[in-house]
């Protein structure tokens, strides 16, 4: 998984917190990065219709849809990351050794398998139930 995932949800609760447009500017100060990694990340977010954009002096990126109505496999998918991925794969297809040439291809099934698990639990989980496990019905 990458930060990207991290940083869009973040980006998109406090967009629902605050209820109007913010700047990348903003929502990086809040997210702790950078404003162009917002807007790589929001970009992709856009893209999939999760947030919508408005130019000008009071611009910058606002909710599309109730906090109730996104959930976090939305997002996942928007940003086209897995949840579970190996940066290593262990033997090689080119050895004789059946353990060697045939783990990488079963240590990657348990890897789609694992991702899939993952990617059902985020489907019912929303922004919303986000917003209520930080504040617990106490809006700051």
């Amino acid at each position: 998984m990458t930060s990207e995932f991290s940083i869009a949800v973040h980006a998109l609760v406090y967009l629902n917190h605050k209820g109007t447009t913010l700047a990348s500017e903003a929502l990086a100060e809040n997210v702790c990065t950078n404003p162009a990694r917002i807007r790589k990340v929001m970009a992709k977010m856009k893209k999939k219709g999760l947030v919508g954009t408005k130019e000008g002096l009071n611009g910058g990126y606002y909710m599309v849809w109730k906090a109730e109505e996104v959930n976090l496999r939305q997002i996942c998918e928007a940003l086209e990351v897995d949840m579970v991925k190996a940066s290593w794969r262990s033997g090689s297809l080119d050895m004789d050794c059946l353990v060697a040439s045939g783990m990488a291809g079963v240590m990657d099934g348990i890897y789609g398998e694992l991702n899939e698990l993952c990617k059902k639990r985020l489907e019912n989980m929303t922004i919303q139930d986000i917003d209520d496990q930080i504040f617990k019905g106490n809006k700051k």
